[in-house]
């Protein structure tokens, strides 16, 4: 044997037990820091919950005992309590202004489909209208500066035409929009695809899956959904804005290493951004918090709850701040009860209750169905032409029924809207209805002092 090697074994033979359990703890010390450069845990695996938690309980500790020894320290340990508020209202000030944008992008691109504002541009159809001064009342929808492709490429927007030359735009415009969505998914971001609420309960349960909820993704994420959704595809933005907001949150966990470096602390704040994407996706900053705490979180402590609350409240106030649909509320439709239900009502809320349990069981069924050919045939090779495909079908038999045409949001809402004397919509029928009086006469053309359309206020 060397010298080295002796004096070592002689040195480990002369310590005590005390210095051999002090080795043995410095040692597992070294083994569970980080090395530079290298994640603690590797991609597809699991957290070990408590370790996050000890080494929390540790770093806090440190925190509480430095703070005593100088102001700097103290105000430190103050700012480190309050960096969990912070984060919070970032996520919620960012969230409700990514929803906003969203629901402005998506309404102007679902409107250029059919025409344009020569006005400006970047106004849609009831914008474009909002602004004219030859606006009346039961013409609000049309205006000289709002045309469509037919009568702005012919100059006419009557006949066959017009309506073919209408029709085969829609469709291209359809087209177009579905294959920069799916082409930017596939080629840049694969983690955008999908709704992401599924993957979001995975990754809250202590899944690691790395640049599913990073900057690239949110950015992808983001201007995909308006294109998806603008295409006119039977989806929604409600489910996918759970998404981005959590990768809202997963941005802002990286400027603080109280976040950043410990992947327990890091999800309680994604509890709190799906808690805000529900807020703005639903205008419902409370069904938010019950949707965190009971669908997708696994760990959901207390103070968890009020910062959940805080930030969806955030969300909320912004997008209402910024009001993407004019009428100062979260969402496009709302319900408002002016008038009793009878209880001959009764029987057509049952069959209604009845009938869509039966079409959403079928409508289930056949997705599983779908899905499982793609996986065992050469449908699953070829998602963008697919995809194309869908939006071109869709599109096809969109265009003939006006009521298709529209998005989702705008259907519901006029289904929602309550029949008066000030609503044009053609569902509400005042003259053929017994149950109803004679609309209030509301002149079309306004009196010589008045120079405002119908839709601004007076001088």
């Amino acid at each position: 044997m060397t010298v080295p090697c002796l004096l070592s074994c002689a040195a480990i033979s002369n310590a005590t037990p005390t210095e051999e359990m002090n080795g043995a703890g410095n040692l597992m010390d070294f083994l569970d820091e980080p090395f530079p450069d290298v994640g603690t845990y590797e991609d597809f695996h699991t957290i070990d919950w408590l370790r996050e938690k000890s080494r929390d309980t540790d770093r806090h500790r440190k925190i509480t005992n430095k703070s005593k020894e100088s102001i700097w320290e103290f105000i430190k340990s103050l700012l480190d309590a309050w960096s969990g508020w912070v984060v919070m209202l970032l996520i919620g000030l960012l969230s409700g202004t990514l929803a906003g944008v969203i629901d402005l992008a998506v309404d102007w691109m679902t409107d250029l489909k059919e025409g344009v504002c020569l006005s400006a541009f970047w106004y849609s159809h009831e914008q474009c209208c909002w602004t004219s001064n030859e606006t009346t009342f039961d013409d609000r929808d049309k205006c000289p500066q709002w045309q469509k492709w037919a009568e702005l490429m012919t100059g006419y927007n009557e006949g066959a035409g017009a309506y073919l030359l209408n029709y085969f735009l829609y469709v291209m415009w359809a087209l177009c929009f579905s294959f920069l969505a799916v082409s930017l998914v596939r080629v840049f971001a694969p983690y955008a695809c999908g709704s992401g609420i599924p993957e979001i309960k995975t990754i809250l349960s202590g899944f690691i899956i790395r640049g599913y909820l990073g900057k690239w993704t949110l950015l992808i994420k983001t201007v995909t959904l308006v294109l998806a959704v603008s295409s006119g595809l039977s989806l929604g933005k409600e489910g996918p804005l759970v998404h981005v907001a959590c990768c809202c949150g997963n941005l802002f966990c990286s400027l603080f290493s109280k976040y950043s470096k410990n992947e327990g602390k890091r999800r309680e704040v994604l509890s709190a951004a799906a808690a805000a994407g529900v807020s703005v996706a639903f205008g419902a900053p409370i069904g938010g918090v019950l949707f965190s705490l009971e669908e997708v979180s696994y760990y959901f402590p207390l103070k968890t709850l009020w910062r959940s609350f805080f930030a969806a409240l955030v969300a909320a106030f912004t997008l209402r701040s910024i009001n993407p649909f004019g009428n100062n509320r979260l969402v496009l439709f709302y319900v408002e009860y002016h008038t009793p239900w009878y209880m001959a009502e009764l029987v057509p809320f049952i069959l209604l209750g009845v009938f869509g349990g039966l079409w959403g069981t079928l409508f289930i069924r056949a997705n599983i169905a779908w899905c499982r050919r793609r996986k065992t045939t050469q449908l699953g090779k070829y998602p963008v032409l697919e995809v194309i495909a869908v939006a071109g079908i869709t599109a096809i038999l969109a265009f003939p029924n006006p009521y298709t045409r529209r998005s989702t949001s705008q259907l519901i809402s006029e289904l929602f809207n309550d029949c008066g004397a000030l609503e044009s919509s053609q569902l509400c029928d005042y003259y053929n209805s017994p149950n109803m009086t004679p609309p209030i006469y509301i002149p079309d053309v306004p009196t010589d002092p008045v120079y405002a359309g119908a839709w601004q206020p007076s001088p």
